[in-house]
């Protein structure tokens, strides 16, 4: 067995490059694009607690996983040498035994370390404020998200536990932990090797494991805006964070999920929002802050105007109504063809409706901007069929029933040739 890697990262989070010992190799699939590397120590970060690994190099290849085996820590390394060295040698190259420069990935590191300070905060905030325990925590690629399930009681003084968490109380346990970033309260991990030496903290949580324990506390243990076990990397203190945001609030399981972001993220996120209200205040001719004003008398104008058109369409729809009806009156033929030349389809099938299932010759109602057909009769002929007996003639779709179908055509002409088709079919 390996022997146990010293872990960099637990004694200083800011190391970015350090050197190691090759102390086991395993290769990985049949092809020699990677290979698995143990060293005797490592500032790489395994995934964990809800943290993703850290990336970077070693000797100039890409490190793309790194994983906890028992005591080990697994560095898998990728064939796409892009790092410093600019070496051009296959993972396999690296042998026990060899000393090897490592470098880490400082962005993903510190966008890590501030995401996941910023949950310990919220979650603090969200029990002492609510009673609420994080009974979940994601860190994904656009969002975070924690699930507090009220179960406890406050531990602020004069504040009873809410029966739910609302967008509004949400906001204000944003407030509050964002007071504690900007506060610079100390972020310290305190070690422990036995359970039994972790005594005096304010832990929010009770210890789930016995050794090798880590506590987390934003906040001197007298006065802990967070205390609790995790085994991820934290800034130094609060004020590093930068920002913390909640995006929205949802039911979920009896808890309640809470979407947030925090750090250089949560500024990005508002530099994006920034940017599309400006671009569509300018579109609007308006400010910021008048643009929803103006959004709201621009919907009311369309409502208006959606019931102008919708009036208007109704009386369109009753003059050719009246003028097919004379048409009908005085048709001896099986069939009647309308043209419809300012109608969508669908106004095309507002207007069939008034004739479905009514005796009579069958109607092909045509809508030109569409070529297509509404066919409409009394049940006989059965129009659904007629569609899918001769529309395929004419590259024609389309279906219905008895007394309704339609018919859609690529263009004018086979359109007209389906019709001249019913009709001789119908004689």
């Amino acid at each position: 067995m390996a022997e146990k890697p010293t872990k960099l990262y637990q004694a200083d989070v800011y190391m970015k490059e350090w050197d190691a010992r090759v102390i086991q190799t395993i290769p990985v699939g049949s092809d020699g694009s990677s290979i698995q590397v143990i060293l005797d120590r490592t500032a790489f970060f395994p995934e964990g607690g809800g943290q993703s690994c850290d990336t970077g190099f070693m000797n100039g290849f890409r490190v793309v996983d790194v994983q906890e085996a028992g005591e080990a820590i697994v560095h898998t390394l990728t064939a796409d040498a892009t790092g410093d060295s600019g070496s051009d040698a296959s993972p396999d190259f690296l042998k026990i035994g060899d000393t090897v420069h490592c470098t880490l990935d400082w962005d993903r590191r510190f966008d890590n370390m501030q995401r996941h300070c910023g949950e310990h905060i919220l979650s603090g905030i969200f029990y002492a404020r609510c009673g609420g325990v994080n009974r979940g925590f994601h860190m994904g690629a656009d969002y975070m998200t924690i699930d507090i399930s009220l179960e406890e009681d406050p531990t602020d003084p004069d504040t009873p536990r809410p029966e739910a968490i609302d967008m509004d109380l949400a906001l204000e346990c944003e407030a509050r932990a964002n007071q504690v970033v900007w506060s610079d309260a100390p972020v310290t991990v305190f070690r422990f090797d036995e359970r039994d030496q972790v005594s005096g903290l304010p832990l929010r949580k009770a210890l789930a494991f016995d050794e090798d324990i880590s506590i987390v506390c934003v906040g001197s243990p007298e006065n802990a805006s967070d205390c609790v076990a995790c085994c991820g990397t934290h800034p130094a203190s609060a004020g590093q964070v930068g920002l913390i945001k909640i995006y929205k609030v949802e039911n979920y399981k009896g808890m309640f999920r809470i979407y947030f972001e925090a750090g250089a993220r949560a500024l990005s996120d508002y530099d994006r929002k920034h940017d599309l209200l400006s671009a569509l205040a300018n579109d609007h001719s308006s400010s910021i802050d008048d643009l929803p004003d103006v959004i709201r008398a621009q919907e009311n104008q369309i409502a208006e105007l959606k019931n102008e058109l919708h009036q208007l369409k109704a009386s369109l729809i009753d003059r050719e109504c009246a003028a097919l009806d004379s048409l009908l009156a005085d048709c001896s033929e099986p069939l009647l063809r309308y043209s419809l030349r300012d109608f969508s389809l669908d106004d095309v099938f507002t207007l069939a409706k008034r004739y479905m299932g009514k005796p009579g010759p069958l109607l092909l109602l045509y809508a030109p901007r569409q070529t297509s057909y509404i066919l409409v009769s009394g049940g006989e002929p059965k129009c659904g069929a007629l569609v899918r007996e001769y529309a395929s003639f004419y590259k024609g779709k389309g279906g219905g029933n008895d007394v309704s179908a339609r018919s859609i055509f690529t263009s004018e002409e086979d359109a007209l040739l389906f019709a001249d088709l019913l009709a001789k079919h119908l004689k």
